[in-house]
């Protein structure tokens, strides 16, 4: 009788969130046959150990509709289209944020895009940001976790993170293969599984000991898959921090102005325990959902919604949350701060 009343309240929960407005996902990739080309003539479709799967915005809108979400946040995937070729680069990640400015237009309301950067080239990188945040009306920008080996929070990237402060902007954290790449490790497993939490740690540990969150402060970053390893890091690297600044090794750290300007998305069908991980470490107002479309199947996407609202219905205080994980702190974030009168017509 009382798994009869859990199951029933659980249904008359998940119907009422059905009821409601619809997810806004933060985690989408869109990939056009421009980008796939560039990868091709460098034969680098599978330099991230897994296959780049097809997109279309009628089909991402088909998923959409299908899953109950309203909008959602386009990205460019990785790898990085650099090849020791700036004009290259830069060329093939105009055509991808021209693109998602395009769908963005045609579908009002359907999607955002953050825009893509040509990374390394710091220049090259400044001029795509101004343009695709003044005049294409970008929501924000993507930026890679190290693009050829510049890892966020390297010294050399501070006058890319003065513009973006400039227009506080909206950084969406992708993994990208680390690099340098150790031909061998985990060869039995692609990056998604291990090797992109690890990078995505990595990368987020490197610009915390530069404070580079609190040096540049109208940022706001978003960090995908549940935060990585960083509920398991940040404690440990507390604790090792002030040895390494008696020592003068390292400098001292503004901890909560740091993680006040992080956002973290649920992409990878979280668990409970994943969860209230996570808020260890941040505030219900900083969890959003993503669901990393297209890269698995349809199905196995809505089944891991329905999982993700399943389980945060299944807990007293998760449950309060689930609308502002769902949709409320997306919409804050993106929505309710962008405008589309800088979008230019066609």
């Amino acid at each position: 009788m009382k798994r009869l009343i859990t199951t029933v309240l659980l249904g008359t929960a998940l119907a009422l969130s059905a009821g409601a407005q619809q997810a806004v996902d933060v985690h989408t990739h869109i990939i056009i046959p421009e980008y796939v080309e560039v990868l091709k003539v460098h034969g680098a479709e599978l330099e991230e150990t897994f296959p780049l799967p097809t997109w279309e915005a009628e089909r991402h809108i088909a998923f959409m509709d299908s899953a109950g979400i309203s909008t959602a946040v386009l990205t460019m995937p990785a790898p990085q289209p650099y090849y020791d070729n700036t004009k290259e680069s830069a060329k093939c990640i105009r055509r991808v944020n021209e693109v998602s400015a395009k769908v963005k237009r045609k579908y009002p309301g359907r999607f955002r895009f953050c825009a893509s950067l040509p990374l390394p080239d710091v220049d090259a990188a400044i001029r795509e940001a101004v343009y695709a945040l003044d005049t294409l009306g970008a929501d924000g920008v993507k930026l890679a976790t190290n693009s050829r080996g510049q890892y966020l929070g390297d010294e050399e990237l501070d006058p890319l993170m003065e513009v973006l402060n400039e227009r506080h902007a909206v950084v969406i954290i992708h993994p990208h293969r680390s690099t340098p790449y150790p031909d061998g490790i985990i060869a039995t497993t692609p990056l998604a599984m291990y090797e992109y939490p690890a990078e995505t740690t990595r990368a987020v540990v490197n610009m915390l000991a530069r404070n580079v969150l609190v040096r540049y402060p109208n940022l706001k970053m978003v960090v995908p898959h549940c935060g990585s390893f960083l509920p398991l890091a940040l404690p440990r690297m507390k604790s090792i921090l002030p040895t390494m600044v008696k020592q003068g090794y390292m400098q001292p750290i503004d901890w909560e102005g740091n993680l006040s300007r992080l956002y973290f998305d649920l992409a990878g069908s979280p668990t409970l325990e994943v969860l209230r991980s996570l808020l260890t470490i941040t505030t219900p107002d900083h969890i959003l959902y993503g669901s990393d479309y297209p890269y698995l199947p349809d199905a196995v996407l809505k089944s891991n919604l329905h999982r993700l609202k399943q389980t945060l219905a299944s807990d007293d205080e998760l449950a309060g949350y689930a609308n502002m994980f769902l949709w409320k702190n997306a919409e804050r974030l993106f929505v309710k701060g962008a405008t589309s009168d800088s979008i230019p017509k066609e």
